[in-house]
């Protein structure tokens, strides 16, 4: 594997080239053309970027997202510590928090804006690097908050849009993912002919997204959060509080909550090597609050048992007295 082009400097051998603009042509190609080569054995696959996103925004973009997204994710820190520390902590996000949530009808369009114009949004915060945390705050968003105190035409609605806009965020992240991840690959996989600036030549021909990285925003991840939300739909108009709806309905968050940690987890030790620190924060945030998530389970776990032991005791020490009743009013 070529990993010479990680490197400040290059042998003299190889073309000299700008780092910055090098690594733009690879990570904002969307179209690479195959060219003829005469040298099978060598060269086999023969490549060149023929066409790249437009330029980057000003850095005042990136900081206006990064400022946007730092703020969703404190409340989203903020509403989960109030969910643990209360039980009406659901009843406080439906009543005044709600359009808050990166999942709301607020933040998440602005955040769909921001994926659309993602692979121009590439300087101080790209979210090249940076999106896939921003998607699974998203779902973890969703996921957390049941807006159940709703009615059910407003629910509904609230609901459906959410469905919708993890859908169209998912498909505009993959819009950033596969033209960066597909550079990483002709990166990493290949050589450099010498012919261009992009010119590479391959042992096996480039596929679009890659294949060094597997992630990808429209997943099984996504797919289960929506379903997830769909269900809860259902349950919201027929007013299923019990029986097999409601146990695929539980069944599929826990699956959910284990496919975004596995993503997190697999995204932590195989992204391309690049603003290490930068992902490293954000991927921190995200593994915070499904640590979070993983103590109010586990906290509201234990009080669910302690207080059916004690109704146990409770109904144990009420039928012991009513036997000693008896016992005593028994004649001998």
């Amino acid at each position: 594997m070529n990993t010479l082009i990680w490197l400040s400097e290059y042998p003299t051998d190889k073309p000299s080239f700008d780092l910055k603009h090098f690594h733009a042509t690879f990570f904002k190609c969307i179209s690479w053309e195959v060219e003829e080569t005469f040298d099978a054995i060598n060269c086999p696959y023969h490549y060149v970027c023929d066409k790249t996103y437009p330029s980057n925004y000003s850095p005042a973009i990136d900081i206006l997202v990064l400022i946007f997204t730092t703020a969703s994710y404190l409340v989203t820190l903020i509403i989960f510590i109030k969910d643990m520390s209360s039980r009406r902590g659901r009843v406080f996000v439906c009543q005044s928090k709600r359009y808050l949530l990166p999942s709301g009808p607020i933040s998440l369009p602005l955040i769909i804006l921001a994926f659309a114009k993602g692979p121009q949004i590439n300087t101080i915060f790209p979210l090249s690097c940076v999106g896939p945390a921003i998607l699974h705050l998203v779902l973890i968003s969703a996921l957390s908050f049941d807006n159940g105190a709703d009615k059910d035409i407003k629910y509904v609605f609230v609901a459906t849009s959410t469905v919708s806009g993890i859908l169209h965020a998912s498909l505009y992240l993959d819009f950033v993912l596969l033209p960066y991840y597909t550079g990483f690959d002709a990166l990493m996989s290949s050589t450099f002919s010498g012919q261009c600036a992009s010119c590479v030549c391959r042992n096996e021909p480039l596929v679009v997204g890659g294949k060094l990285v597997s992630y990808r925003g429209w997943s099984m991840t996504t797919f289960l959060v929506v379903g997830v939300l769909c269900l809860r739909i259902v349950c919201k108009i027929l007013g299923v509080n019990s029986g097999k709806v409601l146990y695929i309905k539980n069944l599929m968050e826990k699956s959910s909550w284990i496919l975004i940690t596995v993503d997190c987890v697999y995204l932590s030790a195989n992204s391309p090597p690049e603003r290490v620190m930068l992902r490293v924060a954000a991927f921190g945030g995200i593994f915070l609050l499904i640590c979070l998530h993983v103590l109010k389970e586990a906290y509201f776990q234990i009080c669910t048992m302690a207080y059916v032991a004690e109704k146990l005791r409770w109904a144990s020490t009420s039928l012991q007295l009513i036997n000693d009743g008896i016992m005593q009013e028994t004649p001998t």
